[in-house]
């Protein structure tokens, strides 16, 4: 079994359920007593959240590299960054730790095309939503058309990322607007919606909507443990 190196904390909250689905992953898969073979380095979040909405992305980018090299000391053979906003600085999180990267939006897409959806709608973080180093990713390297809501449901969904579901809080209004959001991206033509922030899937769930969903948490956890357990 390879070791898998997590970078998590961004929040603490969608890193729990990391540690818990590559864990169960594993032991469905193996049985009796396994589990993963992990290393985990959870950062401080608010410190990272200022640099964020500072813009300053390279300060950032500073912080998670040396929670990379960490990761690669403490024997990860590669390493998954729990979070979709933060693969703004993969290739330099990447570069730092000498170990491969599994990217989220990687293993999304291809969960995406395996299954025949070829325009998605992709609800996450502002910077997830509005900047080009995810959506142009979806749609250079695997050709998919991405819908985002208008400003005023972006900022609905950004607002509630950080000032509820960061802090643990799951709220039912929340949900109906979620859902509400989702919806509409469906209206104008996307086949399934993308929930491109680890802690939406605290929100909204399958069971809350027609609309197929792709949880990019569970995604990236389901081949984080392929990737371990291969040969």
């Amino acid at each position: 079994m390879k070791t898998i190196g997590l970078i998590g904390g961004m929040s603490w909250e969608s890193t729990a359920d990391y540690y818990r689905e590559i864990n169960q992953g594993v032991k469905q898969a193996l049985g009796g007593l396994h589990s993963a073979e992990l290393v985990l380095r959870s950062v401080d979040f608010d410190p990272i959240e200022k640099l964020q909405h500072a813009g300053d992305w390279a300060g950032a980018a500073d912080i998670l590299s040396q929670a990379a090299r960490s990761v690669r000391a403490g024997g990860a053979d590669f390493l998954l960054l729990c979070t979709n906003t933060m693969h703004k600085v993969a290739a330099e999180v990447e570069k730092a730790a000498g170990i491969p990267l599994l990217h989220i939006a990687d293993a999304t897409a291809e969960e995406l095309l395996r299954d025949g959806i070829s325009a998605v709608g992709l609800l996450g973080t502002r910077f997830t939503m509005e900047q080009d180093f995810y959506k142009e990713r979806l749609r250079q390297n695997f050709g998919l058309k991405v819908l985002v809501p208008p400003p005023a449901d972006r900022e609905i969904v950004h607002m509630v990322v950080y000032d509820e579901l960061c802090l643990g809080k799951v709220l039912d209004a929340s949900r109906a607007e979620y859902l509400r959001i989702i919806d509409a991206l469906a209206g104008q033509g996307a086949q399934a919606v993308i929930l491109g922030c680890t802690e939406i899937g605290l929100l909204v769930k399958q069971a809350d909507t027609a609309v197929r969903l792709y949880d990019t948490t569970l995604i990236h956890a389901r081949i984080a443990v392929e990737r371990a357990l291969a040969g």
